[in-house]
């Protein structure tokens, strides 16, 4: 599910300013934008944020407003030294006078490096920043609960869409057999008058009990609404729930399937066909579900 959440907060001379994001992924995924200094802390961050969300992909930056320390970088003079005497080489081979200012040098890879200290001053705001980082994810997660209300409403309707089918099938079944026997019995008959001979009703008994016994959905209708009713249940359950959800969806979709392939009957098969359409609209919906 997607939300958006952000939030400041000031103290002692620090600012801090969070934004959060969140979009729709099967698994858990972090990007995270911080200050130099912050990188010791993503460990911490990242066990913040995943107490608000448990699947998708968040999108954090963080913002930090405060005076500056000189103890927050370190000039690596040697490096410097090596830079300037490879300079002044190069200034001799090519017989070039002119002065290198002291800002091209401390621009170059490895002179100026963060310092423990930068660190450290991380650490030190660390609390401010636990904070407003939380305010920011409590925003989110309430835009995400507003939307996860929605759709359970809509996967609770596809629910009962399937249920309705589920028990339409159930209705027909007995039918089934039951034409099956006519249009056997009217079948025979033609051709024995047509031969002049006749049949013993026991044969056309055992015939249909045999199509009945292939084509007993009766299984598969039971786990059906077992895996619905637990579908609702779980949808009650306040703990993560999406992959419980999906494995569920897996199961209909087979039951559905077997019901499909064994009724033998146009009228199941095109309740079949709106059942396997609904879980498909619900599979979707789920890929999103915490």
């Amino acid at each position: 599910m997607t939300g958006y959440g952000e939030a400041q907060a000031h103290a002692d001379g620090v600012s801090v300013a969070v934004e959060a994001r969140a979009i729709n992924s099967r698994y858990f995924k972090l990007n995270f934008r911080a200050p130099e200094g912050f990188g010791s802390l993503e460990t911490l961050i990242e066990s913040v944020v995943r107490k608000y969300v448990k699947r998708g992909t968040v999108q954090l930056g963080l913002r930090l407003d405060r005076e500056p320390s000189a103890d927050d970088y370190k000039i690596n003079t040697q490096v410097l030294a090596g830079y300037s005497h490879q300079l002044q080489t190069v200034q001799k081979d090519l017989n070039y006078s002119g002065d290198i200012p002291l800002k091209t040098l401390l621009g170059l890879p490895g002179v100026i490096n963060e310092s423990q200290g930068l660190s450290q001053r991380a650490s030190e705001c660390w609390p401010l920043v636990e904070t407003t980082i939380k305010q920011a994810l409590e925003m989110l997660a309430k835009m995400r609960t507003e939307e996860g209300h929605a759709m359970a409403a809509d996967l609770r309707l596809n629910c009962q869409a399937i249920a309705d089918r589920v028990a339409s099938i159930q209705s027909r079944t007995e039918k089934v057999v039951e034409n099956y026997r006519t249009r056997l019995t009217e079948r025979v008959q033609k051709i024995l008058d047509d031969h002049d001979a006749a049949v013993e009703q026991a044969d056309i008994i055992r015939e249909v009990g045999i199509f009945a016994e292939r084509c007993d959905i009766s299984e598969e209708l039971v786990r059906l609404r077992s895996h619905l009713d637990q579908f609702d249940t779980i949808m009650d359950a306040v703990e993560s729930s999406g992959r419980k959800l999906d494995f569920l969806t897996q199961e209909i979709f087979r039951e559905t399937n077997t019901i499909g392939s064994k009724a033998n009957d146009s009228e199941i098969s095109r309740h079949v066909i709106e059942m396997k359409a609904a879980n498909e609209r619900i599979r979707e919906m789920i890929q999103n579900v915490e």
